[in-house]
């Protein structure tokens, strides 16, 4: 009797192990896939993130600023001569 128990049992049991292996290799597929998508997705934006910073930086370069200002903005150096400082001082009492 004990011995047909264990025959039923193994029986019952193997189908068992061989249905979650293949419900664990399944889903370990859907993982390396998304994994997969994902590593493509932050490659991409790492890219994008490098084009960005390249166009900062040329936007940003001084001789590009001081360019714009003379051009188009009619800009100059003014000398340090030619600067005015104000200094305000206001009632010890009193907020500004």
């Amino acid at each position: 009797m004990r011995q047909r128990i264990l025959i039923y049992l193994a029986v019952i049991t193997i189908p068992i192990f061989l249905a979650i292996n293949a419900w664990q290799s399944h889903r370990y597929t859907a993982l390396s896939r998304e994994i997969s998508r994902l590593e493509e997705a932050q490659g991409e934006w790492v890219e994008s993130n490098k084009r960005l910073l390249a166009g900062i930086t040329v936007l940003s370069s001084p001789a590009r600023i001081e360019r714009i200002a003379r051009t188009e903005l009619e800009l100059r150096k003014i000398k340090p001569e030619n600067v005015l400082q104000i200094n305000v001082r206001g009632d010890p009492g009193r907020d500004l």
